[in-house]
C-alpha cells in the first residue's frame, strides 16, 4: 500500500487550519480565473501567459473602498504594481505600498494622498467585522515565459499575495531543506512572484521553518516554536493567524543596509514578544522600569530599534522622547547607521554633554524623537533637568551602562521617566535582588520583563554552541600569575563581561607581560598558523585571533606574517595617537579600508582569512564563514564565534 502523498498529509490539511483562523479557500481552478488564466489555451505555460499575481478586481475594489478618493481605471494599479522590479529592492518598496505609504494623485484635492492597500485596524476588531479579505489558495502556478513554478499553498490579503508555504513529505529525507530549496529556485527562476510575496514557510508535518522572501540564507531560517510541540495545527493556527500575519507585515519585517548591501529581516519570536512587551511597560502609567535579558547574539539592536519605532509612533504616548543609550563609541555609530538603514527619522545623536542637555531641557529644546547617546554624557546633568512622563530610555549592555555616579545623574535628571535595560549578561544574574536586577527588574517578580537564554538560542539555532579545544600546556599561563592577579581578585567574582573583566586584566602587570612576551608570541603564532592549515582552512573556513589587547595584536601580525603569506591576516583596532607605539601604528588601518576588509572577510575566495582583533568585532559582527575564535585573551568571550559558525 503506497504511503500518503504530501497533499493529504500536509497540503490539504493546512488549508484546513486556515480555514479556521480566518481565511477563506479559493480553489485553484477558481484563483486562476480570477488570475486571468486564458480560457482556450491547454499548456499550463500557455493558460498563464496571460495570467496576473494578483486578484486584480478585488484589489481594485478594496482600494476604491479605503481610497474614496481612487479614481484610476480598474487595473491601473495591478500595472504599478508590476513594474516594481523584481529585486529586494522592489520587494521593500512592495512592503512600503503593503504598510500604506504609497500614493495616488486626487484630482479632486489636486495632490497626491496615501494610498491606503491593507486597513490594519483589522487588529483590534472582531472577525465579523474586518475589512480585509484573506484568502488562501493552492497550487499558484507561474510562467514569464522562460520558466515556471507551482507554489503549494499561497495566502493573499486584498487580492495580494503575501505569504508561500512549500510542502514536503515527511518521508523524504532533509524534507524542510528541499522545502526551502525550492523557494530559492523560486526567486532564480521566477522573481517576478517573489516581488509582493513577503513570508515563506516550509514544513513537512512535524517542523515549521520561516523566514523572510529575499533572504534565504540558513542562519536566516528559523523554527516556529508552539507549546504543543510537532503538532502542525497549533503551528499553522499560530503561525496563519490573521492578527500574526498582519503584525508581520505592518512591524514586523525590516530592511537594513548592511556592509553597503541592503538586506531583509524578521523579528523572530522572542524578539516580537520583546517588544510588545517593552512598548507595554513604557505605556503602563503603574511601573516604570523593566529588563530584557536576551543572550548575546540574539538580535538586541533590532529589538531595541523595533520597540523604539513602535513606542514613537504610539498615539498613547504622546510625542515622547526615546533614549537609545550605549556603552562604546563604536556601537553608537553602529546604532546611527541602522537607524538610518532601516529608515528611521526623528533621530538625533547626542554627540557631547552639552547638546545632549539642550535636546533634553524642558526649558529649552525639549526634544521630540529619538536620542542617541552614551552614558558619560550625563556626567553632571542638572537634577530634574526634564519632569515629562513621556521619555523613555532603554540602555544597551545594562549590566554596566547604569552603574555608578553617571547612573545617578541620568536617573535623577530624568526623574519621571521610564527605564528598561537590555542585557546579555546581568551583573549578580543568580541573584535577583542585587546588581541589574535591582536596578531595572524590581517591578518583575522574576527581575526581569523578558529573558531569552543561551539554552533557547541554542536549540533555536538563533546562536550556535562554542566548543572548546585546550591548547598545549607550553602556552598555558603559569596558575600562580592567573591566580594572584585575575583569579583570586574578589572584584572577578559574578562578572561575565569582556569590558568589564578587561579593565581589571589592564591591572595585571605581570599577567599582561608574560601574555605578550616574544618567546610565548612566537610560539602562539605557530600554534595558530598550524592549527588554521589543518583544521580550518581545509573546510574552507576562517577565523579570529582575539589577543589581550592592541600591541598583541600588532606583535601577532607580525610574527604571523613571518609563517603565513601576510595577506592571509589583518588587524582590526582603533587607533590611538597618543599611545601607540610605532609598531602599532604601523598595522593602522583607515575606516573605509576597515570596511572593506570586514566584507572581504565573510566571502569564501577573499583575503584575509584570520582576523586578529581585541575589542573590535567581537559583538555584532556577522559572519557565517567564521568558524574558528583563538583566543590568548584569558577573559575573552569570542560573542561574534556564537553569532557566526561556533
Amino acid at each position: 500500500m503506497p504511503a500518503p502523498g504530501e497533499y493529504k498529509t500536509v497540503q490539504s490539511r493546512i488549508l484546513k487550519y486556515a480555514e479556521d483562523v480566518g481565511w477563506t479557500f479559493v480553489s485553484r481552478e477558481e484563483a486562476e480565473r480570477r488570475r486571468g488564466f486564458d480560457p482556450e489555451a491547454t499548456a499550463p505555460e500557455e493558460r498563464a501567459r496571460t495570467a496576473s499575481l494578483y486578484f486584480g478586481d478585488l484589489l481594485h475594489a478594496q482600494v476604491r473602498a479605503f481610497n474614496p478618493k481612487y479614481k484610476e481605471a480598474e487595473g491601473a494599479l495591478v500595472g504599478e504594481l508590476q513594474r516594481l522590479n523584481a529585486s529586494i529592492a522592489g520587494n521593500r518598496d512592495f512592503l512600503n505600498h503593503l504598510r500604506n505609504q504609497g500614493k495616488f494623485f486626487s484630482v479632486e484635492e489636486n495632490r497626491e494622498l496615501d494610498l491606503t492597500l491593507i486597513d490594519y485596524g483589522d487588529l483590534n476588531r472582531p472577525r465579523e467585522q474586518w475589512r480585509n479579505v484573506y484568502e488562501v489558495t493552492e497550487e499558484f502556478y507561474v510562467h514569464n515565459g522562460r520558466h515556471g513554478t507551482r507554489e503549494d499553498i499561497v495566502f493573499l490579503i486584498n487580492g495580494i499575495p503575501v505569504l508561500v508555504i512549500e510542502c514536503k513529505n515527511a518521508s523524504k529525507d532533509e524534507a524542510i531543506a528541499l522545502g526551502i530549496d525550492q523557494i530559492r529556485r523560486y526567486h532564480d527562476e521566477t522573481s517576478e512572484v517573489m516581488t509582493p510575496e513577503m513570508i515563506f514557510t516550509a514544513t513537512e508535518a512535524i517542523g515549521f521553518s520561516y523566514g523572510v522572501t529575499w533572504n534565504t540564507v540558513r542562519r536566516n531560517i528559523f523554527n516556529w516554536k508552539s507549546e504543543q510541540v510537532g503538532n502542525l495545527e497549533a503551528k499553522v493556527k499560530g503561525f496563519c493567524d490573521v492578527p500574526h500575519v498582519l503584525r508581520f507585515l505592518k512591524d514586523f519585517i525590516l530592511f537594513a543596509e548592511k556592509e553597503e548591501e541592503l538586506q531583509k529581516f524578521i523579528l523572530r519570536q522572542h524578539q516580537t514578544t520583546a517588544v510588545d512587551k517593552v512598548v507595554a511597560r513604557a505605556l503602563d502609567p503603574k511601573r516604570s522600569r523593566g529588563l530584557v535579558w536576551h543572550t548575546q547574539g540574539s538580535g538586541k539592536t533590532y529589538t531595541m530599534i523595533k520597540a523604539a519605532e513602535l513606542l514613537f509612533k504610539a498615539n498613547e504616548a504622546q510625542k515622547p522622547t526615546i533614549l537609545l543609550m550605549i556603552d562604546r563609541n563604536e556601537l553608537e555609530d553602529q546604532m546611527l547607521k541602522n537607524l538610518a538603514s532601516v529608515g528611521l527619522a526623528n533621530v538625533a545623536h547626542a554627540d557631547r554633554i552639552s547638546t545632549l542637555n539642550k535636546l533634553l531641557d524642558a526649558k529649552g529644546q525639549d526634544y521630540r524623537g529619538i536620542v542617541v547617546t552614551m552614558i558619560h554624557k550625563f556626567r553632571d546633568m542638572p537634577a530634574d533637568l526634564n519632569m515629562r512622563k513621556n521619555i523613555f530610555v532603554m540602555v544597551d549592555e545594562a549590566h554596566r551602562t547604569t552603574a555608578g555616579d553617571l547612573g545617578n545623574f541620568l536617573m535623577a535628571g530624568l526623574r519621571n521617566a521610564t527605564f528598561i535595560g537590555f542585557t546579555g549578561t546581568p551583573v549578580d544574574k543568580t541573584v535577583y535582588g542585587k546588581g541589574t536586577f535591582k536596578t531595572f527588574g524590581g517591578e518583575d517578580d522574576k527581575g526581569y520583563l523578558h529573558k531569552y537564554s543561551i539554552a533557547e538560542s541554542i536549540e533555536d539555532g538563533t546562536t550556535l554552541p562554542l566548543y572548546y579545544n585546550i591548547a598545549p600546556n607550553e602556552m598555558l599561563v603559569p596558575h600562580e600569575i592567573m591566580e594572584k592577579e585575575f583569579l583570586a581578585l574578589a572584584e572577578t567574582e559574578g562578572i561575565s563581561d569582556l569590558e568589564e573583566l578587561n579593565k581589571i586584566l589592564d591591572r595585571a602587570v605581570n599577567l599582561k607581560n608574560f601574555l605578550k612576551g616574544k618567546k610565548r608570541i612566537w610560539k602562539v603564532a605557530r600554534h595558530v598558523a598550524d592549527h588554521y592549515r589543518k583544521n580550518v582552512e581545509p573546510l574552507g573556513y576562517k577565523a579570529f585571533l582575539v589577543a589581550v589587547d592592541r600591541e598583541a595584536c600588532a606583535l601577532y601580525k607580525k610574527e604571523l606574517d613571518k609563517i603565513l603569506p601576510p595577506e592571509y591576516s589583518e588587524v582590526v583596532y582603533t587607533n590611538n595617537n597618543e599611545k601607540d607605539t610605532k609598531l602599532m601604528r604601523e598595522y593602522w588601518i583607515e575606516e573605509k579600508e576597515e570596511r572593506q576588509i570586514r566584507k572581504n572577510f565573510t566571502k569564501a575566495a577573499e583575503h584575509p582569512k584570520i582576523l586578529i582583533v581585541t575589542e573590535k568585532l567581537l559583538t555584532g559582527f556577522d559572519a557565517p564563514i567564521l568558524y574558528a575564535c583563538i583566543s590568548t585573551n584569558p577573559c575573552a568571550i569570542t560573542r561574534s564565534c556564537r553569532q557566526s559558525r561556533g
